[in-house]
């Protein structure tokens, strides 16, 4: 893991941002961030197409609420809100998001945008709210 990930980095709120990870350091990304204290949430992307299965995977991976509106605004609140799952700060880890961004283009950057916007909010409150992008699977 790179010195910029590590966990006192991971720590720092003021860090925090929405970056892409090469496949191979997802393991030492995710083992600093525990190690850092933070909740770290897999979200699945492989075979998602659509605006639809992405918002339904999110809602899975981080235990959205019933009342969850299947909508880009109703994310948006989600993101900037996590009472149900609390924790010193969080990380999130896009796996395939390359099936996303391929199959439906306009879609992926809404949903960049929203995470974007999340980890401004959480950074002003101080909270580490980390987001990473991983495209494909291990070469290896």
């Amino acid at each position: 893991m790179s010195p910029e990930l590590s966990p006192p980095v991971l720590r720092d709120a003021g860090c925090t941002g929405l970056r892409k990870i090469a496949p191979q350091q997802r393991g030492a990304l995710l083992e600093a961030a525990r190690e850092a204290g933070l909740r770290c949430l897999k979200i699945e992307l492989a075979g998602c197409n659509d605006k639809a299965k992405f918002l339904a995977r999110m809602a899975a991976a981080l235990e959205f609420p019933p009342c969850f509106g299947q909508n880009w605004d109703a994310l948006e609140d989600c993101l900037g809100d996590l009472a149900w799952l609390p924790a010193a700060g969080y990380l999130l880890l896009l796996e395939h998001a390359a099936d996303l961004r391929d199959a439906a283009p306009d879609d992926y950057q809404t949903a960049v945008d929203i995470l974007a916007e999340a980890v401004e909010t959480w950074r002003e409150r101080g909270i580490p709210f980390w987001v990473f992008v991983a495209d494909k699977k291990d070469d290896a």
